[in-house]
């Protein structure tokens, strides 16, 4: 007989084994191939979900608790591992599967490269979509040494599938001047604040689909060490869990989510992990309807 997994950091918190019923699915993206920097999110899912059986049940920000829900964790992709563009279709096509069975899909990272073919099957369902990319860096490289699958390209990627205008950056600090001048002439781009300005973005995205991806790393090192490309001058948790309530009680119809690059070798105290299950936490209780 299987035991329970509910409580056993094998899954995140209080998962169910019942997928037909769950609303929402919980994945992970174990990849971390292109990299300009530090490897070591491939590592992320699972520790984020070893954190998570720390984490309390209830929350009093939005006064519900996870005991209510039935969501299902279906553990890590099976990756390639060194083949980016093999892996990309994998996420792709488990995507895709997801949609079809009409769940909400909850990805772990991983790298950020990972969130593109999720955009990808997102507006092939969804073509009025809105993405929310909450970052350090702004991701809008077309290559990176001549590489177009690197974790630097995905959101200029999502821009020429998508339009930029149809895309909200909050959080920028680190990038390139050609990144910084592309997102500003091309892109709803609020750099370095994110709550300030996703209180004034929101209203003008209506009751529209939303994707919102989160880099753990739009944080400040001090708050989250264990990620690839730490930036300093990040914000606090305490404005990205701002962020999320935000979202979650504004008009717009979130239909899915993602929280990527945390890179646990980096972080012996595993704040990192903590603070990303919380916010997983609280995205699921959030955005999920």
């Amino acid at each position: 007989m299987k035991l329970d997994q509910a409580y056993s950091g094998n899954v995140f918190i209080c998962s169910s084994e019942d997928y037909e019923n769950s609303k929402a699915v919980i994945y992970g993206m174990p990849m971390d191939y292109t990299v300009s920097f530090r490897p070591g999110s491939r590592f992320g899912p699972s520790h984020i979900r070893q954190a998570s059986v720390g984490l309390e049940e209830y929350s009093p920000y939005l006064d519900k608790s996870i005991v209510d829900m039935t969501y299902f964790d279906a553990g890590d992709l099976l990756l390639p591992f060194g083949n980016a563009g093999r892996s990309l279709e994998v996420i792709g096509e488990y995507i895709g599967g997801l949609l079809a069975d009409d769940k909400f899909p909850i990805g772990l990272g991983g790298e950020h490269l990972v969130t593109w073919p999720v955009i990808q099957q997102m507006y092939k369902k969804y073509p009025d979509l809105i993405l929310i990319h909450i970052d350090a860096h702004a991701d809008l490289r077309e290559n990176y040494e001549g590489e177009p699958l690197s974790h630097s390209t995905p959101v200029r990627k999502a821009a020429e599938l998508m339009g930029g205008k149809n895309i909200y950056q909050f959080g920028i600090r680190s990038g390139s001047r050609e990144e910084f001048q592309f997102g500003r002439e091309n892109i709803n781009f609020y750099p370095f604040e994110v709550a300030a300005p996703m209180k004034e973005a929101l209203p003008k995205m209506g009751n529209r689909p939303v994707y919102v991806t989160i880099d753990i790393d739009v944080l400040d090192p001090s708050a989250a060490p264990g990620t690839g490309t730490a930036e300093a001058g990040g914000i606090t948790s305490k404005e990205l869990l701002e962020a999320i309530h935000m979202i979650a009680g504004s008009d717009v119809n979130v239909v899915g989510c993602d929280l990527v690059e945390v890179a646990p070798i980096y972080d012996h105290t595993e704040q990192t992990q903590i603070v990303a299950a919380k916010m997983i936490r609280e995205m699921l209780l959030g955005f999920v309807k």
